[in-house]
C-alpha cells in the first residue's frame, strides 16, 4: 500500500494545487471520488493493459463516468494518468486529495460509535468539545454499536478515545485476573 501511496502522492498534490488555484476543491473532490469508484469496477479494471483499448479510450471512459463536474483541466489530468498507466491509482489519488483538502480547510473527520443513538443536543455538545480539542471544524460520522453497553468510542485519524462501558469492563477484568 505504501508504494501505491508514494506513486499517487505527486498526482494528488498536482490536482490539489490546480484545484486550489482555481477554487474548485469541492468539484475536484467529487470528480476524483466518482473516477476512483469507476476504476474499482472489475469490468473497468479488466481494460487496463488490454491491447484492444487505447489510453485515450480509457481516459475518455473514466472522464465520462466522472461526470459533468470535470472541466478541461480535469480531462487533461485523467488523460495524463492514462498515458502514464496511473489510472489504477485513482482511489489513492482521491484519498490523498481529500486529506490535503481537509488540511487546507482545517477540517477533521471524526467517527463516533455509541451504544445507543445520540440525541442532537448530545452530539452537538460532543462536536463542540472535539472542535476545541482539535482546533478545527469537525465532520461527524455517527454509528451505533449496542455491544459497547454504554458510552462511546471516538476516532479521528490515529487518535482513538474509548469511553465505552465495554472497554472499562475489559480493563477491570484484566486487572482482576492479573
Amino acid at each position: 500500500m505504501a508504494d501505491r501511496l508514494t506513486i499517487a502522492r505527486p498526482y494528488a498534490r498536482a490536482a490539489f494545487g490546480q484545484a486550489s488555484k482555481d477554487g474548485t476543491l469541492a468539484a475536484w473532490s467529487e470528480v476524483l471520488a466518482r473516477a476512483a469508484i469507476a476504476v474499482g469496477d472489475p469490468r473497468v479494471r479488466a481494460l487496463f493493459g488490454s491491447p484492444k483499448v487505447t489510453d485515450e479510450q480509457l481516459a475518455g471512459l473514466i472522464a465520462d463516468v466522472a461526470g459533468p463536474g470535470l472541466d478541461a483541466k480535469g480531462r487533461n489530468f485523467i488523460r495524463l494518468l492514462a498515458e502514464n498507466k496511473r489510472l489504477p491509482f485513482l482511489p489513492e489519488i482521491a484519498q490523498i486529495f481529500d486529506q490535503l483538502r481537509a488540511e487546507a480547510e482545517r477540517v477533521v473527520d471524526v467517527s463516533i460509535t455509541s451504544a445507543a443513538p445520540m440525541g442532537e443536543a448530545e452530539q452537538q455538545k460532543l462536536v463542540a468539545a472535539l472542535e476545541r480539542r482539535f482546533d478545527r471544524k469537525v465532520r461527524v460520522k455517527a454509528d451505533v454499536d449496542p455491544s459497547l453497553i454504554g458510552g462511546a468510542v471516538v476516532r479521528a485519524g490515529d487518535l482513538t478515545i474509548d469511553g465505552s462501558v465495554k472497554a472499562r469492563l475489559e480493563k477491570l477484568a484484566r486487572q482482576l485476573t492479573a
